[in-house]
């Protein structure tokens, strides 16, 4: 009867340790595919900081033409406009920096979700070996 027992012992505990390894190889996964998120958030944060520039780069012609056709121009109706045209994209250009700012810091790559859940499952782990030792 003894020697029975310890074969089930020994197939449970093998069996234990397929599924910590299966468990493991998910949360890999799992890993892998966060980090592929989020290096696609900071991809899309690099292309609003290059609209970010290109739209700055504009901006910054526009108040300079709104500059010289004020200077130029007796009355201000075609400056102002100008002005006002700059000014916003140079508020829009503003807040697409910030928003892909936003996308590229580490916090925001770092896999927070996975950490957890490794955490998560180390944790069940200890408490089953505890149980039943």
């Amino acid at each position: 009867m003894l020697h029975r027992d310890l074969r089930q012992v020994a197939a449970l505990f093998a069996e234990t340790l397929q599924n910590f390894g299966t468990l493991f190889r998910g949360e890999i996964a799992l890993v892998k595919a966060e980090l592929k998120e989020n290096a696609s958030r900071a991809g899309v944060g690099l292309i609003m900081l290059a609209v970010a520039a290109i739209l700055a780069l504009t901006a910054t012609q526009i108040l300079a033409t709104a500059l010289v056709a004020w200077i130029a121009a007796s009355g201000l109706s075609a400056g102002l406009a100008a002005l006002i045209v700059g000014v916003a994209l140079f508020l829009g250009a503003a807040g697409l920096l910030a928003a892909g700012k936003a996308r590229l810091t580490s916090k925001a790559l770092f896999p927070t979700r996975s950490i957890r859940n490794l955490k998560r499952d180390v944790e069940s782990m200890k408490e089953a070996t505890n149980v039943r030792s």
